[in-house]
């Protein structure tokens, strides 16, 4: 029994540290021999998103092309670019998806808010609609004399 209970806290914490023990470049040769040119690449590398796994950064991600990215973002640091020559690199070269927090834009604006603008126009819809369902028919107007003259015709039989 208690072995059972050391065995499940050793899994449980191994599952906790799983994601902190994983380095995000997969291979030392991709690094920088200079530690400040690495800590950049690193930094910037965080900030894009990788294309295939399209929720985590290029340096969390192993995938192929996440490793391509990165090495491109160290062949940038290496000729001594800046961090913006480098994010525009990018962002020309992919669009701004590779970035994991896009530039607050018109089409940011409206993507957000699309999903309150279509609740909004859903809610003053069935309002209406229900409105109108609910509403006391309007009375006719009353019959003229010639009206009444052909309802006696009608109904004398």
């Amino acid at each position: 029994m208690m072995l059972r209970r050391l065995s499940a806290l050793f899994l449980g914490c191994a599952l906790l540290l799983a994601p902190v023990l994983v380095l995000a470049v997969d291979d030392p040769s991709e690094m920088l021999p200079n530690p400040q040119e690495e800590a950049r690449a690193e930094a910037i590398g965080s900030q894009l998103r990788c294309l295939v796994c399209q929720n985590e950064s290029i340096e969390d991600s192993s995938a192929g092309l996440a490793r391509d990215l990165r090495r491109v973002v160290r062949e940038h640091v290496a000729k001594g670019e800046s961090n913006r020559q480098i994010m525009d690199w990018m962002v020309n070269r992919y669009g701004n998806f590779i970035r994991l927090s896009p530039p607050l834009s018109i089409g940011t604006l409206l993507l957000w808010s699309m999903p309150a603008l279509a609740l909004l126009l859903g809610l003053t819809t069935a309002f209406f609609a229900y409105r109108r369902r609910n509403a006391a028919p309007a009375a006719p107007p009353p019959l003229t004399a010639e009206e009444k003259a052909r309802l006696a015709d009608l109904t004398k039989d």
